[in-house]
């Protein structure tokens, strides 16, 4: 009876390796493996992303709008005709009246206008130009966090990675621990619940390390999507050890607000909405410019065209009583400047916030990295000399298994800690306003 429960699970076990096997395959065969590591990752997300190619178009259409302010004195070229044709009744000048009359007349030549408007044309190019410094500003701080999200996401990975290598070691250990239960309880020397409780941890770790593997290609996914590379591609770390990296020293009591490219932009941005807010203040001592000039050929359609050049010009302040009334346009640019204002406090709480929140997890993180090591070589040790006692017959089986685990979650402590502690360094760069 012993036996023939032992043959029934041998094919079983191995058609459960054959189905992980069949599924590895089938996800992994049509994926191109793409080895990556973190200064790659650093150097791809500044290239490719594109969150950081939106603020850099964003940026070049500033420039573009500035440009176009910059225009705000050039005069338009104009060349072509006009004609005019009357038919039927006409007042001459000293109003009396012309029956039965019809005349017409035509004009060909070439000319020149322009509106000078001195109170936009001055502020709104010097607006123009605070608004390209924001946009400069504000796509340095978006590709910081873009980057920055790239690095949480390959840390993540790579845990993910590491995860699913370790598991593959745990599972070789149960395979042959199992198998060696099955010589022993063959030989009479085991009861075959021990090698039934063998097999079911043997398969407990493929789950786990399958589990392992989805994570690691999610992961793989999101981060191939974030890099703007093919989705077929698999990402595969070529950091196999991972470490705790010291990127700089901690200095809470810093205050880098002053220099933060999100804040510079915003500060930018402020100055801007100012400059426009003169054109109703102090743009009204300012007049309009307006000068036309042509010359051309001038008659009737029948008879000679005779030379003509005429010039206009004219130099007029513009007065809305609206400016001293309701003061629409005064209220509107205050209301801008105070959303501003608003906008900048916001950002000063959430610098602060992210300061904090950075410096916490950094100095958890290490207070716990001493404590996870120490766990980590315990739990490594527990494990051999579980399995080398298990060889000589002085360790029952479930001691191994339990070993095996406090074993792996030592590992995936370390790997959660050293990722966590690695991902709020470069946090902080961040926060501090440092380039990446």
């Amino acid at each position: 009876m012993k036996i023939s429960k032992l043959n029934f699970m041998k094919p079983m076990r191995q058609l459960v390796g054959v189905v992980f096997m069949v599924v590895f395959l089938s996800t992994t065969h049509a994926q191109e493996k793409f080895p990556i590591n973190l200064e790659t990752v650093m150097q791809l997300s500044g290239a490719n992303s594109l969150t950081v190619q939106e603020y850099q178009l964003k940026y070049q259409l500033a420039v573009a709008e500035q440009a176009k302010a910059k225009e705000w004195w050039l005069p338009n070229l104009y060349a072509g005709f006009t004609t005019h044709y009357l038919s039927g009744a006409a007042m001459n000048a000293d109003g009396r009246i012309f029956t039965d009359v019809e005349q017409n007349n035509l004009w060909a030549g070439l000319g020149i206008s322009a509106e000078i408007d001195f109170s936009k044309g001055i502020y709104q190019t010097l607006a123009a130009k605070q608004k390209v410094q924001a946009a400069d500003y504000f796509s340095t701080a978006e590709k910081n966090k873009a980057i920055l999200r790239t690095i949480e996401v390959y840390f993540d990975m790579q845990n993910k990675q590491l995860k699913y290598v370790f598991l593959q070691r745990f599972v070789h250990q149960a395979d042959t621990l199992s198998q060696q239960l099955k010589i022993q309880v063959d030989a009479g020397l085991r009861y075959q619940s021990e090698y039934l409780l063998a097999s079911s941890n043997f398969n407990h770790l493929k789950i786990e390390m399958f589990q392992a593997k989805i994570g690691w290609q999610k992961k793989s996914a999101v981060l191939s999507n974030l890099l703007n590379l093919e989705q077929q591609t698999q990402l595969i770390s070529t950091e196999t050890n991972l470490l705790p990296l010291a990127l700089t020293p901690i200095l809470t009591e810093e205050n880098t607000l002053e220099r933060h490219p999100q804040y510079l932009g915003l500060q930018s941005e402020l100055e801007a909405l100012k400059t426009e807010n003169k054109t109703v203040n102090q743009g009204l001592l300012l007049p309009k410019l307006r000068i036309g000039a042509d010359n051309g050929t001038f008659g009737r359609y029948s008879d000679n065209l005779y030379t003509t050049y005429q010039v206009n010009a004219s130099l007029l302040w513009d007065i809305p009583f609206g400016r001293f009334s309701y003061q629409g346009d005064s209220k509107k640019g205050k209301a801008r400047v105070d959303l501003q204002h608003n906008k900048v406090a916001q950002f000063k709480n959430q610098y602060q916030q992210e300061i904090t929140l950075a410096t916490t997890e950094i100095q958890m993180a290490a207070a716990q990295i001493p404590v996870v090591k120490q766990a980590l070589a315990f739990a490594t040790e527990a494990v051999n000399q579980s399995i080398e006692r298990q060889k000589i017959g002085t360790a029952e089986p479930f001691e191994v298994y339990q070993a095996q685990q406090f074993n792996l979650q030592a590992q995936l402590d370390y790997l959660k800690i050293i990722s966590d502690f690695n991902k709020a360094q470069f946090a902080l760069k961040v926060a501090k306003g440092d380039n990446l």
